[in-house]
């Protein structure tokens, strides 16, 4: 296929906001492309060319499209980043310097999305010496056969930051509608068949659930169809996205979310780690799907010795431990980016594994399984240690006086409050469905991306400040919310500080106009605020009143991002 196919499909999905128009310019578009090439195209529509299991990173950094661009056109350096400024946008400067030189000394071949993509991919594999040299040359190559409009998404592709607002519901029901149109009645946008639609998305969404690659779905859905999708199962090694709570406001709400009797059990200040095992192999994930088994090889000695069975997924959370307990997240929280002295680091920082889900079981799958065979089932095959690997504590009652008497125990041993969980609700990997709900004691934070920052002045002048922060919408959109200072410090060993934030912040810059920077919304923070305020000056129609950072949020992944319907939600229950 052309890639310029594509970049028509790009421009059309950049020109509106709706929703639905996205998902019928998609299912369009998918409906003819072929099953071979449905992977590919896919990734490229969501603006990546790695699934999100995939660990794979392309590592491409502002300067080095700055410094390709010139190698393609034959513009200094110096004159691209002087547009780069200008315009805020490497994909729009390349479309301009591409353009410029049509005339000239460019060649145009036809694109193929094959070479795109396979171009793109190959810049994540590379390392070693000489390792920039040759990711400017595979960007060069591409530039210049491109055409000015497939030049501006080549480079938006580079940098992942495509613009065109497709989110997950959009890819998953154009796949839906490209595939399965004529079966739910679906004309003119319009589903009929709400039953038998429901029935579907269901069965898409499961298959997407079980590889976390729409790509893969698109090519199953349109190569063997509806059997084809319900045969996608569960793969050992490969990450699901975790199951995630709603928050309720006490006891009492939990008990008429989750039924009574229901489960309580302790919420642990640390973070997810998803642990696969298959034969000998054992593989740990974050929530984030990242890889970090080199980072605890503790906790993967500690899994082979006191977890029965040949393969299995289980869900748990990593807590630092200490002579007098548990301890907060800050605590361990640099082990999960550690590359070096990592023996030392986990001698220094150890975790107890608190694992309260199981996912999987030597070949077997409990993800529609009820919760309480699925506790069952733990308690059957961990051999507990304390101060290594547990199951979490947890209690199942009706009764609203054991349940309060159970959360002050939790909360006088260091943790965050509870988990409440319905015993009969199945796993639902990705999705706040209400199957399970976390009570704490203080006031609702966001996790918020960081999107944009101010240089300081004087004697901060080295440093990024004043950082704008973003909640998500459905589609993915960032919107921002409010700007922050205040919780950051000075010196590192602190807390979270103005230095670490501009070590993280400074390689994924997009555009600067005098102090003022854009960045890629990857970097996550939680933040506490006084009170949510309507607000006509950000995209969101909200802004926080005296916001203040948290903690670096290095687990989560921008798809972990508050949304705007939350910060609405929190909103209307603070004016009662």
């Amino acid at each position: 296929m052309e890639y310029k196919r594509l970049v028509e499909i790009y421009e059309k999905l950049e020109s509106t906001p709706k929703r639905l128009q996205k998902t019928a310019i998609i299912a369009e578009f998918l409906g003819k492309v072929s099953a071979e090439e449905a992977p590919r195209v896919v990734l490229l529509l969501e603006g990546k060319v790695f699934p999100d299991w995939n660990e794979s990173k392309l590592g491409v950094a502002s300067k080095i499209v700055v410094k390709a661009l010139g190698s393609a056109t034959g513009i200094p350096h110096d004159k691209v980043e002087n547009e780069w400024r200008k315009m805020g946008d490497l994909g729009s400067v390349a479309e301009s310097l591409i353009a410029k030189k049509k005339q000239s000394t460019l060649a145009f071949a036809e694109l193929k999305v094959a070479k795109v993509f396979d171009n793109i991919q190959k810049l994540a594999s590379l390392a070693g010496e000489g390792t920039v040299e040759r990711k400017i040359s595979l960007i060069t190559e591409l530039l210049s056969s491109a055409s000015p409009k497939e030049a501006r998404y080549i480079i938006r592709t580079v940098l992942e930051e495509m613009r065109v607002g497709v989110g997950a519901g959009a890819m998953r029901d154009a796949i839906i509608w490209s595939n399965f149109g004529k079966e739910i009645g679906l004309e003119e946008n319009e589903v009929t068949s709400r039953e038998e639609y429901n029935k579907i998305s269901d069965i898409v969404q499961n298959a997407y659930d079980m590889t976390n690659d729409f790509g893969e779905v698109a090519k199953i859905a349109k190569s063997k169809g509806i059997s084809g999708l319900k045969n996608v199962g569960l793969s050992v090694g490969r990450p699901l996205k975790v199951m995630l709570a709603i928050k309720v406001k006490d006891i009492g709400e939990g008990f008429e979310r989750c039924g009574r009797p229901c489960m309580f059990e302790y919420k642990y200040d640390g973070f997810r780690i998803q642990c696969h095992k298959d034969g000998k192999k054992i593989t740990l994930y974050t929530r984030r799907l990242e890889n970090v088994t080199s980072q605890f090889p503790d906790v993967v000695e500690c899994i082979k010795k006191h977890v029965r069975g040949d393969s299995y997924i289980l869900d748990s959370e990593a807590v630092g431990i200490g002579k007098n307990g548990y301890l907060p997240f800050q605590s361990i929280s640099q082990r999960i980016k550690r590359k070096y002295g990592i023996e030392e680091m986990s001698k220094k920082f150890p975790v107890e594994l608190n694992v309260f889900d199981i996912i999987s079981h030597n070949g077997q799958n409990y993800l529609n399984e009820p919760f309480s065979k699925r506790r069952n089932i733990l308690e059957k095959i961990i051999s507990p240690l304390k101060g290594r690997i547990v199951v979490s504590r947890g209690l199942i009652t009706d009764s609203e006086k054991e349940a309060e008497r159970f959360y002050k125990a939790s909360l006088s041993d260091g943790n965050e409050g509870l988990m409440i969980k319905k015993l009969d609700a199945p796993y639902q990997p990705g999705a706040r469905v209400g199957f399970m709900v976390k009570l704490k004691p203080t006031m609702e934070t966001l996790d918020l991306a960081i999107i944009g920052a101010e240089w300081g002045e004087g004697k901060r002048s080295s440093w990024l400040s004043s950082f704008t922060l973003a909640c998500r919408d459905d589609e993915g959109n960032y919107l921002e919310v409010g700007k922050v200072g205040t919780g950051i410090k000075e010196k590192e060993e602190e807390g979270v500080s103005f230095a670490q934030l501009t070590r993280l912040l400074k390689p994924i810059i997009l555009s600067q106009k005098g102090r003022e920077v854009t960045v890629k919304p990857k970097v996550v923070v939680e933040i506490t605020y006084e009170e949510i305020q309507k607000s006509p000056t950000y995209k969101s129609g909200y802004a926080l009143r005296f916001p203040r950072v948290v903690r670096l949020r290095e687990e989560r992944s921008t798809e972990d991002v508050s949304t705007l319907d939350m910060v609405e939600k929190l909103y209307r229950e603070q004016k009662g």
